[in-house]
């Protein structure tokens, strides 16, 4: 012991410390990542069982999931939204083998009928997925959310042996199906290279980064506002900056901060929301870290063509975006002016929002400000 102790200097003690931070943040991971998975399994296989045989099925039809996601939102129970119960439904039946590895406390929860369905003969899909345990343990919702999105069997294996055996983010996964690694792979002579450059450039998971996912903060109960910045300058920042728009006087009426939305199966989420009381329409503020890039300004269109799709209210005008990209000695500041063909109407936009020249001069002084105080 006291060999131990002579040894144990300052560079041990801090190696010491960082490295049970780690294991012990990444089993607070898997241990909630493993509850929120098994709690959407549970929705979905409830909705399906009502589906079946629910006494008053025949009353809601095809209206079940709306109907059930607004009681359930009424309620305050979180990630149920109709997407998200039709997902969790869709998790339900693509991985029916799951039901293996629900705890005895929670199986007597289940039907019945669901416990006998899947005592008999496996699916095919069953059959080629890995084991349920290492799914559970291995995978995060998110990821498997974007593994049964994919409908062929032998795909969706495929992938989850590489996501578990490169501890791939469910960034990288997403970025790996959407690049066809299961379809280059096939193609390719060879495999073992592939692999190789794959491994090679693959973003891994860490461990205080797996929790960092909006399905497992909502289930939570933390505020979206809480989780989605990507750092805490970026939080400082937007904290300056609504303030700055709220005083400039122009008409500014603050409405929400970090707003999520739902375009197809993506969430994104708006930076900052405004109404404007003269040029009567919305604007979004998006902040950027970082210097300018055109995905950035894609994304805000994204954002400003949703809000007139889904918010314009009778009487509104088109929104409009600011976008904010941020270095260590200038600021860029561009306007999204989506689907706006009307010269004067556009002008009438840039007159009576903040001049960009301002909102520069503003983001470099807080950029010293608060790179001065940390």
């Amino acid at each position: 012991m006291a060999d131990k102790l002579t040894s144990f200097d300052f560079t041990a003690l801090v190696a010491a410390i960082r490295q049970a931070d780690e294991h012990l943040a990444a089993q607070a991971g898997r241990a909630v990542n493993i509850s929120l998975t098994l709690r959407n399994w549970l929705i979905g296989a409830y909705i399906a069982e009502y589906e079946l045989c629910g006494a008053d099925r025949a009353t809601y039809g095809d209206n079940l999931l709306a109907e059930l996601s607004k009681r359930l939102t009424g309620l305050r129970v979180s990630n149920c939204n109709r997407r998200q119960l039709y997902d969790y439904l869709s998790f339900y039946r693509t991985y029916p083998q799951i039901v293996g590895t629900v705890s005895a406390q929670l199986q007597s929860l289940l039907p019945e009928a669901v416990i006998q369905e899947h005592a008999k003969v496996p699916t095919a899909s069953a059959q080629l997925a890995l084991p349920p345990e290492k799914l559970l343990h291995g995978l995060s919702y998110s990821m498997l959310k974007l593994l049964t999105d994919l409908e062929d069997d032998l795909k969706r294996a495929f992938y989850e042996i590489e996501c578990i055996r490169g501890n791939w983010s469910v960034r990288e996964l997403k970025r790996q199906i959407a690049s066809l690694y299961y379809e280059r792979s096939g193609l390719s002579r060879n495999k073992k290279k592939l692999v190789e450059l794959i491994k090679a450039g693959a973003e891994q998971a860490e461990p205080k980064l797996a929790v960092r996912d909006p399905y497992i903060f909502e289930f939570l109960g933390i505020k979206s506002k809480e989780v989605m910045s990507e750092s805490d300058l970026e939080d400082s920042l937007l904290d300056k900056l609504q303030d700055f728009l709220l005083e400039l006087g122009h008409g500014f009426c603050f409405e929400v901060r970090q707003k999520r939305i739902l375009i197809g199966k993506t969430h994104g989420f708006v930076d900052l929301v405004f109404y404007h009381r003269i040029l009567k329409c919305h604007v979004l503020v998006e902040l950027k870290v970082d210097e300018f890039k055109h995905e950035h300004l894609g994304q805000l269109n994204t954002y400003v063509s949703w809000y007139r799709k889904n918010m314009m209210a009778d009487g509104d005008n088109p929104p409009v975006g600011i976008l904010l990209c941020t270095q260590k000695d200038h600021a860029l500041v561009e306007y999204a002016l989506a689907g706006m063909d009307n010269r004067l109407f556009v002008s009438k936009y840039q007159l009576e929002l903040p001049k960009k020249e301002d909102i520069q001069r503003f983001l470099e002084e807080k950029m010293r400000e608060v790179g001065d105080g940390q």
